[in-house]
């Protein structure tokens, strides 16, 4: 079990091991790290004003960056769900507070990417979605074992690659979403 994680830190094992509510979850991890990515949004939209993105009025920057927070906020939950749903796949009932943990914990480096918007490069940010998709994975395959309290290498994998998959799934359709009302907004006559 021990070639599965990383390096444990007194941090990082202290955390895996709390006790935390959903709700202190949410706000205080989910909701401030959710504010990222809008904000960056906003910035880049109203800084680069068609360089990077196409060129949009404030007040449709604002809208969009208010549907894609919400979205973001509820994916969490919908994701926790998946995530304690699939722990019948390797037969273990995970606690929807630890499916919450992962759920947050995970895809911290895709809310945090949105800062390399601070430069006005598609090649540098396309790069950093990239990786912080990739470390998102690797985060996944270790914490499983640890979060999710499973004991049995093949099952961890398992589980992980599920997980994996499902959360690309939902990052896939809430980038989908969140293209559908830029459009919808982008065309709209009175924004």
């Amino acid at each position: 079990m021990a070639q599965l994680h990383l390096p444990h830190t007194g941090v990082w094992d202290a955390f895996t091991h709390s006790h935390m509510s959903v709700l202190t979850l949410f706000l205080l991890y989910a909701v401030p790290l959710s504010v990222i990515p809008p904000v960056m949004i906003y910035y880049a939209g109203v800084t680069y004003s068609g360089g990077l993105l196409p060129a949009l009025s404030t007040m449709q920057l604002q809208l969009i960056g208010i549907l894609f927070f919400l979205t973001e906020l509820a994916m969490t939950f919908l994701v926790a769900y998946v995530i304690q749903r699939m722990g019948d796949v390797i037969d273990i009932k995970p606690a929807f507070e630890d499916a919450y943990k992962l759920a947050v914990v995970v895809p911290t480096p895709l809310w945090l990417v949105p800062l390399f918007l601070f430069i006005p490069s598609f090649m540098v940010n396309l790069t950093a979605v990239s990786v912080a998709l990739m470390i998102s994975g690797i985060l996944i395959f270790n914490s499983v074992p640890s979060i999710l309290k499973v004991e049995e290498k093949g099952h961890a994998i398992l589980l992980s690659g599920s997980i994996l998959s499902a959360g690309l799934v939902a990052w896939a359709a809430m980038m989908y979403l969140t293209l559908i009302s830029w459009s919808m907004i982008t065309s709209s006559p009175m924004l």
